[in-house]
């Protein structure tokens, strides 16, 4: 049983906690919104890019450990997110929150957190936390913030323990957008800004899981128009548009939970003959769609080093990954390829029908880490939708 009360002594030095399930507390400095947040407790490696990681939709119901020490020392601008409404829980830092020391910068990341309500705690001994999370597993968690330091240990222990975990759970409906709009940011260059496409080859249907804004700038820079519809669509909204390709996106939660909705549409889209391109949760919402399976991963891959081999050319790409679950490769149907692996761990990264213009990957190729080591993908499912390449 946890204490319900800070040691003598500590009272006023803690200002927040990470409580585990198992009862485990660390203790440190509050950060960002006062209050305190369920969710699954993981690690992200990246040393870079924490205002997109924060903000990335996948990242719904995760509190994230920074293995990096310093974040937070570039601050936040309005420029650098994935979506408007951050999905992530909160999240554990090494070291306190600088002055931002960047250019872009237009305030201090506490501030940035406080606007969102993200709970943070900076203290934390991350590399302890990360080898319990590496050797047992994620565990669910409370993140807790009280400037005076008084804490029911007992009560936070008992919400951790009552959190029904990722498995099972659809988050995809929660970060999904909730009527269809169209996309036409491009590509952000220094002293311009983000452009704007004006004169789009092709048009994509991109079913949102919640995806990414980035990847959708990735689509309109190759010369899509983009509509994007809700993951709940269904072959007939998706085709209403016309679209000349379809699009899959990334997003949180267990694929096998999203499948209910999104597997019956997926079917359907396969069936028109269209080129369909998945990243992520579309990835694997692809293969549940042929009939493989997934499951839920020890650790998951999250980070901005992970190497990837393309099995095809040989070629190793270093990539942006954020997933938790997996597709068991043992189950794809003899029809899909494996076209990627992880050199980490020999997890599958990618496939491609054998004989229609459909492919996907496990990792983010717009989020640049090689830094365009994986861009080439966007420039495939253009040239499916080009005729210019067949598988």
């Amino acid at each position: 049983m946890a204490q319900s009360t800070l040691p003598a002594g500590d009272a006023g030095a803690y200002t927040g906690v990470l409580v585990l399930a198992d009862g485990t507390v660390f203790k440190g400095r509050g950060i960002g919104a006062v209050g305190d947040s369920v969710g699954e407790v993981c690690f992200n490696t990246s040393m870079t890019g924490y205002q997109e990681i924060l903000t990335d939709p996948s990242y719904a119901g995760q509190i994230i450990t920074f293995t990096f020490p310093h974040i937070g020392n570039t601050g936040a601008n309005p420029e650098d997110i994935e979506t408007v409404t951050p999905a992530a829980r909160g999240l554990i830092l090494r070291a306190d929150v600088t002055d931002p020391s960047n250019w872009r910068a237009t305030r201090h990341l506490d501030d940035w957190l406080k606007s969102y309500g993200l709970v943070g705690l900076a203290g934390v001994d991350t590399r302890r936390l990360t080898r319990r999370i590496r050797d047992l597993g994620a565990p669910n968690g409370v993140v807790a913030h009280a400037p005076d330091g008084k804490f029911d240990l007992d009560a936070l222990v008992a919400k951790a323990k009552g959190w029904p975990g990722l498995e099972g759970m659809d988050l995809a409906k929660d970060v999904s957008c909730r009527q269809t709009y169209g996309w036409d940011e491009g590509a952000w260059t220094l002293g311009a800004g983000y452009a704007t496409q004006e004169s789009p080859r092709f048009h994509v249907v991109a079913i949102d899981f919640g995806a990414k804004r980035n990847i959708l700038r990735c689509l309109a820079a190759a010369g899509c128009k983009v509509t994007v519809v809700p993951g709940t669509a269904t072959v007939e909204d998706v085709m209403r548009h016309k679209p000349d390709g379809v699009f899959l996106s990334n997003g949180p939660g267990d694929p096998a939970a999203t499948g209910e909705y999104a597997v019956p549409t997926i079917k359907g889209l396969l069936d028109t003959g269209l080129p369909m391109f998945g990243i992520c949760l579309g990835h694997q919402m692809l293969s549940l769609a042929l009939g493989a399976k997934t499951k839920k991963m020890p650790l998951g891959h999250r980070g901005a080093n992970h190497p990837v081999k393309d099995l095809a050319s040989g070629r190793v790409e270093i990539t942006s990954q954020n997933h938790g679950f997996v597709v068991m490769e043992e189950t794809l149907p003899a029809d899909a390829e494996v076209t990627h692996v992880s050199l980490f761990d020999g997890t599958n990264e990618g496939i491609r029908l054998k004989n229609k213009p459909v492919f996907s990957v496990q990792y983010h190729p717009e989020a640049s880490p090689g830094p365009q080591d994986s861009h080439y993908l966007f420039d495939r499912f253009v040239a499916l939708m080009d005729g210019k390449q067949t598988v």
